[in-house]
């Protein structure tokens, strides 16, 4: 079903050129068919059947980056296998039709199954269940030549995972032009091995969470890991959970933190996803280093108050939405006077925000989502 509304507004709109890349943001990775329950009474026992209040179905994986990017108003082009199956249909569908993101340099591919992910959410926490293959080519081989870009988000790797058959998709984007900016994931290894971060010296932007930034660096907090990555890249971003974010950005000179947002957290997925899709907007857009964080953190505590990885990512709709409430709020404390203060950028923003921008929409693969 189509998003609850659909005009796009296009915050890079005053910094376009004719000769600019045709996208914003450049992603590969896989797809998969996220499957989500909610609203359970408790976990089955062995042999039990119990029924969900919820259930939506979205397209998941690397596309709870593709919907965040999007609905933030990114020209978005995402590299990804899809296959001839039901579940690749509908995948593929909603990612084009619905959210306008741009699959020219994905591929469908016959006898492929789609990868499943089911996910449980019960008592604050979830519980999922994976399916799915390889894909039939590697990223490189899939893609070619990539779509030019302004930016390029992606996954740091261990080095023995890293494609060796010469230039890969991300050596010719990165010689094209486009900015790298990496996130990392939980080595399960326990390892750590730093020479991961020996990849960042062709990137511009770092945005690991505390744990894994401290363990990668060998330090004890996460302002000693900040300043040993911003030792390494130019944009070091160290996400804090509830205390937030710190980041140095060394083309600008600055230097900021900020609190996360009090907001009742029911599903966490993809809030990843959303912080590091706006901090490259605010990048890209030129603003100061404490508003990208902000706008992060906002765009993060949005996602977090719903259910579902790309079904949570918010839109500019949302985003207007909360800035009026704020401000018509009669609310006195510090706190929100605090907001009103942090988030005054986004009067200079939210203005242009058409009535009908983009808002989270609920995408499933039955007529209705009730997750």
């Amino acid at each position: 079903m189509p998003p609850v509304q659909t005009s796009k507004f296009d915050p890079l709109a005053d910094r376009r050129a004719p000769d600019d890349p045709p996208f914003d943001v450049l992603l590969q990775g896989t797809v998969f068919l996220d499957i989500i329950f909610t609203g359970l009474p408790r976990m089955p026992a062995g042999g039990e059947e119990v029924w969900a209040e919820g259930m939506g179905s979205c397209p998941g994986g690397i596309a709870n980056l593709a919907v965040a990017a999007g609905r933030l108003g990114l020209r978005t082009s995402l590299a990804a296998a899809f296959g001839d199956d039901d579940y690749g249909d509908f995948c593929w569908k909603t990612l084009l039709d619905q959210e306008g993101v741009d699959l020219g340099p994905s591929k469908r591919f016959e006898g492929w199954h789609t990868p499943v992910t089911v996910s449980v959410s019960y008592d604050d926490d979830r519980r999922m269940i994976t399916h799915g293959h390889d894909a039939p080519q590697g990223p490189t081989e899939m893609i070619g030549t990539p779509p030019r870009s302004r930016a390029v988000l992606l996954d740091l790797v261990p080095p023995h995972e890293n494609e060796r058959q010469g230039p890969t998709w991300v050596d010719l984007a990165h010689e094209q032009g486009a900015l790298l900016f990496a996130d990392v994931g939980f080595d399960a290894t326990g390892a750590w091995s730093s020479e991961v971060l020996d990849q960042l010296d062709r990137c511009h932007a770092f945005m690991p969470n505390a744990v894994e930034a401290m363990a990668y660096t060998r330090t004890r907090s996460a302002h000693e890991a900040l300043y040993a990555l911003a030792d390494r890249v130019p944009l070091a971003i160290v996400t804090n959970g509830g205390d937030g974010a710190l980041a140095i950005d060394s083309t600008t000179g600055e230097e900021a933190s900020v609190p996360a947002l009090r907001v009742p957290s029911i599903d966490a997925t993809g809030a990843g996803d959303v912080f590091g899709a706006a901090v490259t907007l605010g990048t890209l857009a030129g603003w100061a280093l404490a508003d990208r964080l902000a706008f992060g953190a906002l765009c993060s505590a949005l996602a977090v108050q719903q259910f579902g990885g790309s079904l949570a990512a918010p839109g500019w709709g949302d985003i207007a939405d909360w800035w009026h409430a704020l401000q018509a709020s009669r609310d006195d404390t510090a706190y929100h006077r605090a907001l009103l203060r942090r988030y005054a950028f986004l009067e200079a923003v939210v203005p242009q925000v058409p009535s009908s921008a983009t808002r989270r929409a609920a995408a499933t693969i039955a007529r209705w989502s009730d997750a």
